[in-house]
Formats: structure tokens, C-alpha cells, sequence
């Protein structure tokens, strides 16, 4: 289970990674994995082995319900944004990106139905449901150091 939440943790929609199903809401949810990559300055997987999340997405996820969604965002862009309309359109992102990466595909928003959200098209959101890969995993490991979790050795083969 640890192996296959941080293997696909990534971009790949949990349908997808679980099942090897495809639908047009598998993109929807990658985009919504790079909206928040963008927002908070920080990869996906970056938060391997943190105290706080298994990834961004469960990071997201905790500030969100926190009430404390600034945490997220990238200090770089703090600085730079200081006008209330950037900052709506900041907290917009943010939603967008949660309902892009609910867990159920049918939960998730259209690509164009996101494009108007974006331009401020639609304004009445969703409250987004908990995304997907965000529980903490059944089988725990210290696994500070090390490289891979599964202990496997590379052998190099050189023909003669």
C-alpha cells in the first residue's frame, strides 16, 4: 500500500493507477496536482517522509481544513501579491486544484467546466471532497535514509 500511494502519487488519477481505468477526468485530476504544485512552490512527492502529510495533496488537504489555506501558498508569491483581487483569484486555485483532485472521478469538475471556473465564469464552487492518496498508510516504515522501500538490489550485467 505505501508503495503504490507514493509510485502514484504523482499525477496519475487514482482510477487510473488502481485500475488502469481512463476517462476524460484523469487529466482533470493532473492538472489539478500541477495547479497546486504551482501555487505552493513545492513538488507532489516532495513531502516524502513528513511529518505533516504523505504529499501535497494530503498537505493541501489538512491546511484546507484548518482554515489556514496562505500556508500553502509559495512565500515567493506572498511577497509579490499583495492586491485583494490576486489574492481571490490565489484562493481560487486553490479550490480549483481540491475539487481537480477529489478521489472519485464523478466528484471532480470537467476540463472545461475548470477553464470557466478559472475565468471567473462560475463563481458558485463546491466545497471539495478529501483527494485521493491522502490517507496514511496502512504498513509504516522508517525509511528516512534510504533509497527504496522495498530493499531490492540492482545487479549489472556486462556481456562478454
Amino acid at each position: 500500500m505505501l508503495f503504490l500511494t507514493l509510485k502514484f502519487s504523482g499525477y496519475m488519477s487514482p482510477e487510473y493507477a488502481m485500475q488502469g481505468q481512463f476517462s476524460e477526468k484523469s487529466d482533470v485530476f493532473s492538472f489539478g496536482v500541477l495547479l497546486l504544485e504551482i501555487v505552493s512552490g513545492r513538488r507532489n512527492t516532495s513531502f516524502y517522509n513528513n511529518q505533516y502529510a504523505l504529499n501535497l495533496l494530503g498537505y493541501a488537504w489538512k491546511l484546507w481544513n484548518e482554515g489556514d489555506i496562505w500556508g500553502l501558498v509559495d512565500k515567493v508569491i506572498l511577497e509579490l501579491e499583495s492586491d485583494s483581487k490576486n489574492e481571490r483569484e490565489i484562493k481560487r486555485c486553490i479550490h480549483v486544484g481540491l475539487l481537480c483532485v477529489q478521489e472519485y472521478a464523478k466528484d471532480r469538475p470537467t476540463m472545461s467546466t475548470v477553464v470557466s471556473i478559472l475565468n471567473s465564469e462560475i463563481s458558485n464552487l463546491d466545497t471539495p471532497k478529501q483527494p485521493a492518496f491522502t490517507q496514511t498508510p496502512l504498513v509504516t516504515h522508517d525509511v528516512e535514509n534510504k533509497v527504496s522501500l522495498n530493499d531490492v538490489t540492482l545487479t549489472s550485467f556486462d556481456g562478454r
